[in-house]
């Protein structure tokens, strides 16, 4: 039967081979039909794996934020005709803070194999490197862009890592991440762990965990990286 493949990517600017096995690389290279989150993107990515057809002629359909849900279904139809599909985020593994959750739902739905492949995931990175607990966490994906309910919903998470000893994990965008670190260090307890991991897996990779006191002023480090925050006790 024909079967969905779930294909992490690099992270960033990186070489494929540096942090996606061998396995997942053969796959990549073995299929022509993929569902992508943005077809310029995957283009690139697959010259990078050296993908043997020729680019333009890979089937690529995209399902990002803007598809309606109405459409997903029609994204099978590659497994529906008998070819294998590949499923592709911009960056990580697919389906994971990603739109293409709906796309790995629906080949349930609809009794087709579902295969992840092994490749990074910023989450998971930032969260061993941390020093937090490990065996309780959430991740809350984005918080909320302006105050007042970003120092609300940081207040939460707070509360919760206190409450459960489990770490709370979230992401920031670029040019969002240093106004959060700001409101981090300005509305958790002084004590409290902050954890920030940018640019994971690839060469200007940052990572460091202090207390929420000790981020204070340290925005501008931040600036146009990708973040992962994890807050504990």
């Amino acid at each position: 039967m024909a079967t969905l493949y779930l294909i992490p990517v690099p992270l960033g600017p990186a070489s494929p081979e540096s942090c996606l096995p061998a396995e997942t690389l053969a796959i990549a290279r073995r299929l022509d039909h993929f569902v992508v989150e943005r077809a310029k993107t995957a283009r690139a990515h697959f010259k990078a794996v050296g993908h043997p057809l020729p680019l333009q002629s890979l089937h690529l359909t995209e399902l990002n934020e803007h598809t309606p849900a109405g459409a997903i279904g029609a994204l099978l139809a590659p497994l529906q005709t008998g070819h294998d599909l590949g499923l592709l985020s911009e960056a990580g593994c697919p389906a994971v803070a990603d739109p293409g959750a709906a796309l790995v739902m629906a080949a349930h739905r609809a009794g087709f194999p579902v295969v992840p492949l092994v490749g990074p995931s910023s989450i998971l990175l930032a969260l061993m490197a941390s020093g937090l607990g490990g065996q309780r966490f959430a991740f809350h994906g984005y918080l909320p862009a302006k105050e007042p309910e970003r120092g609300q919903k940081i207040r939460e998470l707070e509360k919760a890592a206190r409450r459960d000893r489990a770490t709370q994990l979230f992401i920031e965008t670029p040019y969002r991440s240093a106004a959060l670190l700001d409101a981090l260090a300005a509305t958790l307890a002084p004590d409290t762990l902050v954890s920030v991991g940018a640019d994971l897996n690839l060469p200007s990779q940052f990572i460091r965990t202090g207390d929420a006191k000790s981020w204070r002023g340290q925005s501008a480090q931040l600036r146009d990286r990708l973040v992962v925050f994890g807050v504990g006790v």
